[in-house]
């Protein structure tokens, strides 16, 4: 039975997590259909491919739509708060018609609130408090919204616009922002963002997607999944495929025969392998809040509800 076919029955929509990279090879998204309350149909991770063409193939049946995407969506309140705009999604939209905001800076003398990215290569004085002192926040947790700052239950996220090294997300949100998100919502597609525009549940409907942020080492948290060794081992994802089926059944997820070879093998032995597993992580996440497992929780902060954003199922405060 394929995944995207027209709705049949009441309640009907579609879930996708997509992990995310400046390659394409390694975009891999999970998809997973449902058709009646509480009973969800998961397909194997695919390629991204190309985001337009993936966001038109999710809304042609007139379904709801819930996309989690492992990138930033949101800004530092220290930033945020120099911008005229009314809110993350209008600043988003606006930056469609300012692309050299993405042109990552080589030197800190370059660095501007409309260019804040750096830096594009290790230099002399490359560090994020040089970074934060250069765009006038402060010290680097001005760099930093609330939900990227460490917790109890995690370390810290990488800063939005710091875009070197393996701990940094600036270049993730370059490709998406830049290559597809800006221009989609400036010519008006039906995407919503969470929490921004409201809660997940009341931003449904069909023929809208909604856009959540998920990170898929905080969904192995929640789904109670422990690798016994670096996610880029194949053995160590191989021998999760219990705790990967336990989560799956807690959520009444049921793999299609693909899915389920894709795990028993550990997502396979290519550089892409913790890709396609992390698009499932993501994916257990986004079912769980839909189907109550986890609660649709948002710090009762403006700014973070207009213009820093939310990890979706995370409900752990920034330890300061």
């Amino acid at each position: 039975m394929p995944l995207l076919r027209t709705p049949s029955l009441s309640g009907a929509m579609l879930a996708a997590h997509a992990d995310w990279s400046t390659d394409p090879r390694k975009r891999w998204v999970s998809l997973a259909r449902r058709d009646a309350p509480g009973r969800w149909e998961v397909a194997a991770p695919v390629p991204v491919g190309e985001p337009a063409r993936l966001m038109e193939a999710l809304l042609a049946p007139g379904l709801p739509v819930a996309m989690g995407l492992d990138l930033p969506l949101g800004l530092p309140r220290a930033y945020a708060e120099t911008r005229d705009e009314a809110d993350f999604p209008a600043f988003l939209r606006g930056l469609a018609a300012r692309p050299g905001f993405f042109q990552v800076n080589e030197t800190l003398e370059t660095i501007a609130a409309d260019r804040p990215f750096y830096p594009a290569r290790g230099v002399k004085g490359m560090t994020r408090a040089s970074h934060a002192e250069a765009l006038g926040l402060g010290g680097p947790e001005g760099l930093s919204r609330w939900c990227d700052r460490a917790t109890a239950e995690r370390p810290a996220g990488a800063p939005v616009f710091w875009t070197l090294g393996a701990n940094q997300s600036g270049k993730a949100a370059i490709a998406a922002w830049r290559d597809w998100l800006s221009p989609a919502l400036a010519g008006g597609a039906p995407l919503r963002l969470w929490p921004f525009e409201g809660p997940l549940h009341a931003l449904l409907a069909p023929g809208v997607a909604v856009l959540a942020e998920v990170y898929p080492a905080e969904s192995m948290r929640h789904a109670g999944i422990r690798l016994s060794g670096s996610k880029r081992d194949q053995g160590a994802r191989r021998k999760a495929g219990e705790a990967i089926r336990a989560a799956l059944a807690e959520r009444r997820m049921a793999a299609e025969t693909a899915l389920e070879a894709a795990i028993e093998d550990g997502f396979g032995r290519d550089a892409a392998g913790e890709d396609r597993f992390d698009s499932l992580m993501g994916l257990l996440c986004l079912v769980g809040v839909l189907e109550g497992l986890r609660p649709d929780f948002v710090p009762e902060d403006a700014m973070i509800r207009r213009w820093e954003g939310w990890v979706l199922g995370q409900t752990a405060l920034p330890q300061r």
